[in-house]
C-alpha cells in the first residue's frame, strides 16, 4: 500500500497558522480593531532605562556593612546587626518614595523556637507598597521580594562575619531599587516591594505575610522573588551575564490534588500552572524590555536541596517564581569568610557583578509594570466540548476593568514551552478558531486599549 507524502513540520505549522488567522469568527460581528500588543509601552521603557547599577552597588556595599545580619542577632545598635539594617532599608525606602504614593511599614511577627530559632525572635519584614490608580485593578497585587538575612555554615551562629552580599543583599537591593524607581509612576493594579527576614531560618518572613495574605483574601495575582542574582561567573570561572534563571512550578506536589489541578492532569495540562502561565508572561515582556537578555524558565519549583521565599505563597495557591543567577558558586553561600590554599571564600561584595544585578532587576521592572499596567488574566475561561469536532470555542467571562479593547486566544504545540500564535477576536466573550483542541494548548488574554496583555488564562472543558 502505497502512502501520500506529508508537508515537513514547519509546512504544517505555517498552514495551520494561516488558516487560523484566516478563519472566520464565531460572531456575526467582525471583530473590532486590535491594539498593537508589540508595541513598547514608553513607561516601562523608561522604568527600565532608570535602573542603575551604580545605586544597586550602593545598597549592597551598605547591607554588607552590617557586619552580620543574621535573623537572631543584635536589634539595638545603630551600625550593626540585622536591627540596624531593616531601619536602614525602612529609611533609604522612605527617602526615595518622598512625594510619591509609596507606602513603607515594617510587617513583623514573633516566631517562636523551632529547630532554626533559639529564643523567641520577632521576625521583620520592610514592605513599601505602591497602591494601584484604577478602581477595578486596585486590589490585585504583585508582589517582589529579596530576603536581607544572612547565615555561614552554622545557621545557628548569629555574630560571625556574615557579608551575604550574594545571598541576598543582591535580590534585597535589586527590590529596594525597583521600588524607588517605580513609585515615580502610576499603575492600574498594587505593587508590593518587600525585603524579608528569616528566609534562612525557614522561610519565615514571607512565610508569615503569604498566609496573612490568604486569610485576608488578598488576591495576589503574582509574586516574584530574587535570590542569589549577584553573580555573573561560575565555579570554573566561566562567565555569563546574557541569563537568568526563573523557577516556575507546575502541578504542586500536594497529597490531595485541587479539582483545577485534577483538570489540568487529565487534559494534558500540566505547563499550564499558574505559575508556568505568569512565567510565559515575564519571558515575553522581559525579553522584549531588556534585549539580548535571556529569561531561561526552569519548569520545577526550586533547585535540589534548596528553597526560597516564592514557595510559602506557592503552598497558599498563588502563582509565585524565583530569579536566580545561571550558575551558582557554592563557595561564596553560606561560608564563613576565609582563605583556604589561596582562594578567598565567602560571600562578598567583590564577587557580584552589579551590572548583571541591575539586568536581572530590568527584568523584574519590566514584568511588573506590564502586569500591572494590564488586564487581569479572563476568569472562567472554558473549552466547549459538547460535540465532536475539528474548530475549538472557548467561551469566557467578561474582565471587570474599564479599558479591556478586547481578547485574543493563542496557542502553542503540546510540546512547546511559549505561545507560537496567537488570533485577535475583538471584545467578545465567546470564540471559535479553526485549529483543533485535540492537538494544540490554548490560553485567552485580555488586551486594553493600549496594547497591554494579560497572563493567559487555559480553558477548562465544559460540556
Amino acid at each position: 500500500m502505497t502512502h501520500p507524502s506529508f508537508p515537513s513540520l514547519r509546512s504544517r505549522r505555517a498552514i495551520l497558522l494561516a488558516w487560523a488567522f484566516a478563519a472566520p469568527l464565531a460572531q456575526a460581528q467582525a471583530p473590532s480593531a486590535q491594539p498593537d500588543p508589540a508595541r513598547h509601552q514608553p513607561a516601562v521603557d523608561r522604568i527600565v532605562a532608570e535602573i542603575s547599577p551604580q545605586r544597586i552597588e550602593g545598597y549592597i556595599r551598605k547591607l554588607v556593612s552590617f557586619q552580620t545580619r543574621h535573623t537572631m542577632s543584635d536589634t539595638t545598635s545603630d551600625t550593626t546587626g540585622i536591627g540596624a539594617a531593616r531601619r536602614w532599608i525602612k529609611s533609604e525606602l522612605e527617602r526615595c518614595g518622598a512625594g510619591t504614593r509609596l507606602q513603607v511599614a515594617f510587617d513583623s511577627h514573633v516566631a517562636p523556637v523551632s529547630a532554626r530559632i533559639s529564643r523567641p525572635t520577632e521576625i521583620v519584614n520592610v514592605v513599601a507598597t505602591l497602591p494601584g490608580r484604577q478602581a477595578a485593578s486596585k486590589d490585585r497585587m504583585y508582589v517582589v521580594s529579596g530576603h536581607y538575612d544572612t547565615r555561614v555554615n552554622d545557621v545557628m551562629d548569629t555574630t560571625t562575619f556574615q557579608p551575604g552580599a550574594n545571598d541576598d543583599a543582591s535580590g534585597t537591593a535589586a527590590v529596594m531599587e525597583m521600588a524607588c524607581v517605580m513609585a515615580r509612576h502610576d499603575f492600574d493594579a498594587t505593587l508590593v516591594f518587600m525585603t524579608v527576614a528569616a528566609e534562612e531560618q525557614g522561610l519565615l518572613g514571607a512565610g508569615h505575610f503569604a498566609e496573612q495574605a490568604k486569610q485576608k483574601h488578598l488576591d495576589i495575582a503574582g509574586m516574584f522573588t530574587n535570590d542569589i542574582i549577584g553573580s555573573s561567573r561560575s565555579e570554573t570561572g566561566h562567565v555569563d551575564d546574557t541569563q537568568v534563571r526563573l523557577f516556575a512550578e507546575g502541578i504542586p506536589a500536594a497529597r490531595e490534588m485541587s479539582e483545577a489541578n485534577r483538570t489540568l492532569v487529565r487534559t494534558g495540562g500540566e505547563n499550564d500552572s499558574l505559575s508556568r502561565q505568569l512565567a510565559r508572561h515575564v519571558k515575553e515582556q522581559g525579553e522584549r524590555y531588556v534585549p539580548g537578555f535571556k529569561v531561561s524558565v526552569i519548569q520545577r519549583a526550586d533547585r535540589y536541596l534548596r528553597g526560597g521565599d516564592h514557595m510559602p505563597f506557592l503552598e497558599r495557591g498563588y502563582a509565585a517564581l524565583r530569579f536566580t543567577e545561571p550558575a551558582e558558586d557554592f563557595d561564596h553561600q553560606h561560608q564563613v569568610v576565609r582563605k583556604e590554599g589561596g582562594k578567598q571564600i565567602g560571600d562578598l561584595p567583590e564577587f557580584v557583578d552589579f551590572a548583571y544585578v541591575a539586568k536581572v532587576a530590568r527584568v523584574n521592572a519590566a514584568s511588573l509594570a506590564t502586569l500591572a499596567l494590564g488586564p487581569s488574566a479572563p476568569k472562567e475561561v472554558r473549552m466547549l466540548t459538547a460535540k465532536l469536532e475539528n474548530d475549538s470555542t472557548m467561551r469566557w467571562a467578561p474582565n471587570p476593568e474599564p479599558d479591556v479593547a478586547g481578547y485574543r486566544i493563542v496557542w502553542r504545540d503540546t510540546t512547546a514551552a511559549q505561545w507560537q500564535g496567537a488570533q485577535w477576536v475583538g471584545n467578545v466573550t465567546e470564540a471559535t478558531v479553526k485549529l483543533s483542541k485535540d492537538n494544540v494548548f490554548f490560553g485567552v488574554q485580555a488586551v486594553d486599549k493600549d496594547g497591554n496583555v494579560s497572563v493567559a488564562s487555559y480553558p477548562l472543558p465544559q460540556r
